[in-house]
């Protein structure tokens, strides 16, 4: 398995929106900025977004997009399945392997997709967000976005 752009993207945008969550709304726009990402294709993530239940948006001037549910209860393999990633490393099938004669390695390929799979599920959103590197990187952002003059943010 190979994680596509989108994958990675949207894992990102999920990740800045949860440690925006305090602010209420996030512009698609801000995520852009923060994380270089092109807001058209920010656009198009969020729609798939959206429609699995991730983020919800809220029209108007103070409108924007929010977590649709507790970053404790998103998962990495929500947002990428979401997404559109395909988290699936078994061997493919093709002429020499399917359910009913599989070849060699079939168990071996489907069991690792399986344990896969469940890394993936027990890693949730906020524990991603709460790593120090993570929180690093966030501040520095948010220094940069602002200009040159530091800030400090209380908590």
């Amino acid at each position: 398995m190979k994680l596509t752009t989108k994958g990675r993207y949207a894992v990102t945008a999920m990740m800045d929106l949860a440690l925006h969550a305090k602010l209420d709304r996030i512009a698609l726009v801000d995520i852009a900025e923060r994380q270089n990402i092109s807001l058209a294709y920010l656009e198009q993530l969020f729609r798939s977004l959206r429609k699995a239940n991730l983020v919800k948006s809220v029209r108007g001037a103070k409108g924007g997009y929010m977590l649709a549910r507790c970053d404790k209860e998103i998962s990495l393999a929500d947002i990428l399945i979401a997404a559109d990633e395909h988290i699936n490393l078994a061997c493919g099938g093709g002429s020499t392997c399917d359910e009913v004669n599989p070849c060699l390695t079939h168990n071996l390929w489907t069991n690792l997709s399986r344990e896969f799979f469940q890394f993936l599920d027990s890693k949730k959103l906020s524990d991603l967000v709460r790593s120090r590197h993570v929180q690093t990187m966030a501040t520095q952002q948010d220094v940069t976005s602002i200009g040159d003059i530091p800030i400090h943010i209380s908590s």
